[in-house]
């Protein structure tokens, strides 16, 4: 089964026989968004997916992290807070762990080190002119936007898409939005799942118009006329909206770990109060807190 996105893989070299297998989707906490009038947008969480295999016979305890979101940035001249880390680690195979959304950029630093935005699981979007955006970590979501044009912040980066570059055409929204996230259907559901979306830009001038945040719960950016954005949607890891408002930039959303198992070896066994769902075959456990869940 596909989730979209290919991350290496684990060898167990464990025969057929004698294993059975997790598949897992595991999302950070979204970037926070810039402060200003035209900050840039939060990255989203690092997204992984992918199928681990494990012994039966084995006894052990899987741990799960979930990542926060970070915070806005506070004025114009601090950035977004990065987003927390989210992790799946058991002595039974390899630790997967995917890095917070970078925060966004301010416009306030006139051009210095706090218009550029923070690496991350994605990279945040920039505030100012010309600046640069964050840079993804490999393999987990895209690069945040490196705004092209003045008083127009750039979106954060997200799992399937570059953040926007700032606006360039003529709608006050166009290329400032967040980049994208990825769909899995691991859930059981009828409708797939957007995870880890960048946020939007804030839009100095936009008087109203405003640049929306990527699929998979990236907040929307901030506009000048008393918008001031929103914040990344827990449990899908999205960046949060740059402000284009002069105000405090948007929080990133926590992230999420989920994990299916086929029901014929499901133990049972959790903690942490998982969204627990079975049908038929499979069973599903959904972390939007630290917990764990124990092989028998």
């Amino acid at each position: 089964m596909s989730f979209g996105y290919q991350v290496l893989g684990f060898g167990s070299g464990i025969s057929a026989e004698t294993e059975a297998s997790i598949e897992y989707v595991c999302v950070a906490g979204g970037g926070g968004g810039g402060h200003g009038y035209y900050a840039g947008g939060g990255g989203a969480g690092g997204y992984l997916t992918n199928t681990q295999d494990y012994p039966l016979e084995a006894s052990t305890v899987i741990t799960i992290v979930v990542g926060a979101g970070g915070a806005g940035g506070p004025n114009n001249t601090t950035k977004g807070s990065d987003g927390g880390l989210s992790s799946i680690a058991s002595g039974a195979f390899s630790t997967v762990t995917s890095v917070g959304g970078g925060g966004g950029g301010t416009d306030g630093d006139a051009g210095g080190s706090n218009s550029l935005g923070r690496d991350g699981g994605s990279g945040g979007g920039s505030g100012g002119v010309s600046q640069a955006g964050g840079s993804a970590t490999a393999g987990q979501g895209y690069d945040g936007g490196t705004t092209a044009a003045s008083y127009k912040g750039a979106g954060g980066g997200g799992a399937g898409e570059l953040g926007g570059g700032g606006w360039r055409g003529p709608s006050y929204s166009m290329d400032s939005s967040g980049g994208d996230g990825l769909q899995s259907d691991i859930l059981i559901a009828s409708t797939d799942v957007y995870y880890a979306g960048g946020g939007g830009g804030g839009l100095a001038g936009g008087y109203g118009w405003t640049a929306p945040g990527g699929s998979g719960g990236g907040g929307a950016g901030g506009s000048t006329g008393g918008t001031n954005g929103t914040v990344g949607t827990d449990g899908l890891g999205g960046g949060g909206g740059g402000n284009g408002n002069n105000a405090v930039g948007n929080d990133g959303g926590n992230g999420v770990v989920i994990l299916r198992v086929k029901t014929s070896v499901y133990s049972g066994t959790s903690s942490g109060s998982p969204t627990i769902s079975t049908n038929g075959a499979y069973t599903v456990l959904k972390f939007l807190a630290n917990g764990t869940y124990t092989i028998d």
